[in-house]
């Protein structure tokens, strides 16, 4: 199978999308199976369920009127929001397998959340039209609609914390209790365009505490909201070539992080075609691993922290000359637990 050879011996995922994956997410922790669903630029959205031996069924299929930017599942696992370059998110209702319009933007969008606060649950969508727009999925009409400086590139959300990441390297930070608010804007330690952004959580009180960005230049910075010692913060490199070719290195695009749901560490996938996990609080990496032939644009832990996703695919980061379109797009999965504890000290 041209491609399809993975030096790291991790599970395939059956029928994979027919071009690049776009988004990678896990069923939350109220559902007792496990799901993954992944959206494509082939405008479409696959969910399968994970079986404890690794095997995947795919389940069902979704298709949007353009490529597919970002998914996310609702609390109870019912549904799936589905984000797409048609300027629209639609709500995939798993049990009657029906796909309802529940948000528009005027341009592109690029990510959407769920956000489940004790006193109010929402939609918030992030756009290239350059507004963040949260929704009560029962109206057509946005709650609130916030004006950003720049197109949204990369967001999160781990309640009651979003973090969202601007054309111009700025990340807004929102305080989601009561009612979605700014709280401050960051500017980037990085000096190359974001590609994607992690929030991650304090280890003892288990709130969301800052975030991991990842940028074009193959670096990733970790951010406090509020460091407690201004070197708290800091920047690493990654997914650089390990050589010199004649005194240059090849230096390759940071296209997702993932946080470990129980650990706290974090792995990082890019167009190198490698992945990597790290301790943050160690400054170390715990693992890498022997690239791919083709580049990783997404990764995900399910919510037990026992599973890792990542998918395969051209990213278009060495330009239309290095499409190959005989080359297939996959998803691989690979137990991850051991692999991320953290460092003892």
């Amino acid at each position: 199978m041209f491609g399809g050879t993975n030096p790291n011996k991790d599970v395939e995922v059956a029928s994979p999308p027919d071009d690049t994956v776009s988004a990678l997410k896990f069923s939350p922790p109220s559902v007792p199976q496990t799901f993954l669903a992944a959206g494509s630029w082939d405008c479409q959205v696959r969910c399968w369920e994970v079986e404890a031996s690794g095997k995947t069924v795919p389940k069902a299929a979704q298709s949007m009127g353009g490529p597919v930017l970002d998914v996310a599942w609702h609390d109870d696992g019912s549904k799936i929001f589905m984000a797409s370059t048609d300027k629209s998110v639609k709500c995939w209702d798993l049990a009657s397998n029906a796909a309802v319009q529940v948000a528009a933007h005027d341009a592109p969008v690029k990510t959407c959340h769920w956000v489940k606060a004790p006193n109010y649950t929402c939609l918030m969508t992030a756009s290239w039209d350059k507004t963040l727009k949260f929704w009560d999925t029962r109206s057509s009409v946005p709650i609130m609609s916030l004006n950003l400086s720049e197109r949204c590139y990369c967001a999160d959300v781990d309640y009651p914390m979003a973090a969202v990441g601007l054309a111009d390297r700025s990340i807004c930070l929102y305080s989601l209790e009561g009612k979605p608010a700014e709280v401050k804007r960051v500017d980037s330690p990085l000096k190359y365009q974001h590609r994607c952004l992690a929030i991650f959580k304090d280890k003892k009180t288990q709130q969301p505490t800052g975030f991991a960005v990842g940028s074009v230049e193959g670096r990733v910075a970790i951010q406090y909201v509020n460091p407690t010692n201004p070197k708290d913060n800091f920047t690493f490199k990654c997914h650089r070539s390990s050589g010199t070719n004649n005194g240059y290195q090849d230096i390759y695009a940071v296209n997702d992080i993932a946080f470990h749901p129980v650990h706290g560490t974090l792995a990082t996938v890019g167009s190198d075609g490698s992945f990597s996990f790290w301790d943050k609080d160690a400054r170390t990496k715990l693992k890498s691993f022997e690239a791919l032939d083709q580049p990783l644009t997404k990764c995900a832990f399910n919510h037990t922290g026992q599973i890792f996703a990542y998918a395969m695919g051209y990213d278009w980061s060495k330009g239309h000359e290095s499409y190959n379109p005989s080359k297939k797009n996959f998803i691989y999965l690979r137990p991850s637990f051991d692999d991320l504890k953290p460092r003892t000290t």
